[in-house]
């Protein structure tokens, strides 16, 4: 087995908890801001999280109400394509205000990353101006050698592509890399590029149908706040509820 020398991450529900309380909040004041009639709820909204990718759930959603009815398709494409830039501002605007603190252990474990030398990498199907907002503004203090969001590829999340590119990204083999992710859809994609995967759950995904992961954890953890819970795999020599990049590196 190859020494590990790269960590992929997940955004959404991975570096911050941002479905429910940033892009849900997004969306539905962007359904509001252009006189849509409907609000998505905390239940709707983890269904439709099913569908990767923030224009493609819009679509999704507003052709199975009726509304893009009698619409030409590039009429659809540059409504949907104005609604998601407005959607898109609205929530950097809630990443820069600081109303969505990032999940426990997310910096450390990256920190103790750049400590160890290793390649790190975003990868969400995200908006690249939100992915990069929360790369370079939140995480200033960490140093990262590419993000890549959901307009980079032309397959989202669970086809492999993003992390395909990633790989080719950093000239890594898929056996010198791990991925930390949240979702079915990201574990799926990251399994079918060859990588070996750690899911930090989250009350979205707590649910789902997760048991590929090699690793399954409630969080990263935090020596002095919230520890990790131990669903699926090691045993981690010394694991006291907080994941150590170190312990990884041993394990795989």
């Amino acid at each position: 087995m190859s020494k590990l020398k790269g960590i992929f991450f997940d955004q959404d529900g991975v570096i911050i908890d941002t479905e429910r309380d940033g892009h849900r909040v997004s969306f539905n004041e962007t359904f509001k801001a252009f006189g849509y009639p409907f609000e998505w709820d905390v239940e709707e909204y983890h269904e439709l999280l099913q569908i990767a990718g923030g224009k493609e759930r819009m679509k999704h959603y507003m052709d199975e109400k009726g509304t893009t009815a009698g619409m030409l398709p590039e009429a659809v494409d540059e409504q949907i394509k104005k609604m998601h830039k407005f959607k898109t501002d609205k929530f950097i605007e809630m990443i820069e205000s600081g109303q969505l603190p990032l999940r426990p252990g997310i910096r450390r474990f990256m920190q103790e990353a750049n400590q160890a030398g290793l390649v790190i990498g975003v990868c969400t199907t995200s908006d690249v101006k939100a992915a990069q907002a929360i790369a370079y503004k939140v995480l200033a203090d960490v140093r990262l050698e590419f993000v890549l969001a959901g307009d980079m590829v032309t397959k989202k999340k669970p086809d492999p592509e993003i992390y395909n590119l990633a790989l080719q990204k950093c000239g890594l083999g898929p056996d010198e890399c791990i991925v930390v992710e949240d979702s079915r859809n990201g574990l799926l994609a990251a399994k079918n590029a060859g990588l070996r995967v750690i899911a930090t759950t989250n009350p979205y995904t707590e649910k789902e149908d997760l048991h590929e992961s090699d690793l399954i954890l409630t969080c990263l953890g935090d020596p002095g706040g919230e520890k990790a819970v131990l669903v699926k795999g090691g045993p981690i020599p010394s694991f006291d509820g907080v994941l150590h990049v170190a312990q990884v590196a041993a394990l795989f």
